[in-house]
């Protein structure tokens, strides 16, 4: 069956303006910007957070980033430091309706969408820290379709350091426990000065 010129034209349009249902092209990785033929990121703030379960980092221990907002269904993540467009450390393991992109000549690079399932906070995306001094960061591209995608949204800076307490609270009570030993031994010396 023959296509006309016109309708050629039109399957070749509509093939452009379907996005990249499969995950984002290498060449998203340095600007974070989606390859949608016609259609620009949200202008509005976005209705995303990244959420990281730690503020410090060492080199080897994985740490959990998740996406907090609305179900999406695309996604492109990378690590990374100030004055840099590399994609930092690796990803482990992708999670369920995402896979691995190469960036920067790093295989494990970033986390892009592998298909446009919906995606929501029970995703969680787990990190490598590589040997660096310099703080990171997370920085995200979140698609709800393919019209309607933010780019941009950075988690907080982690540092490099020991990993953080499990709060204040915590450390009141483990130094109380410290104490309790020297007290105890303090009111027994006291008895048995009083009792002798």
């Amino acid at each position: 069956m023959e296509l006309s010129l016109p309708g050629l034209v039109m399957l070749q349009m509509l093939c452009l303006a379907t996005g990249y249902p499969n995950g984002a092209p290498t060449g998203a990785c340095e600007d974070m910007t989606p390859r949608h033929t016609g259609v620009l990121p949200q202008p509005s703030p976005a209705p995303y957070t990244l959420l990281v379960n730690t503020g410090t980092f060492q080199q080897g221990k994985a740490i959990t980033v998740t996406i907090s907002g609305p179900e999406y269904r695309g996604v492109l993540l990378e690590a990374r430091t100030d004055g840099s467009t590399n994609a930092l450390g690796s990803w482990q393991h992708p999670a369920p309706d995402t896979k691995f992109l190469q960036c920067t000549g790093n295989p494990q690079g970033a986390i892009t969408h592998a298909n446009t399932n919906l995606k929501g906070e029970s995703t969680a995306y787990s990190w490598i820290p590589p040997d660096s001094t310099s703080p990171v960061y997370f920085m995200a591209t979140v698609a709800q379709q393919r019209a309607v995608f933010w780019v941009n949204v950075r988690s907080a800076v982690l540092k490099r350091g020991k990993p953080e307490s499990l709060g204040l609270a915590t450390e009141a009570n483990a130094g109380m426990a410290k104490e309790k030993p020297v007290l105890l031994l303090g009111i027994c010396f006291l008895m048995i000065l009083v009792l002798s």
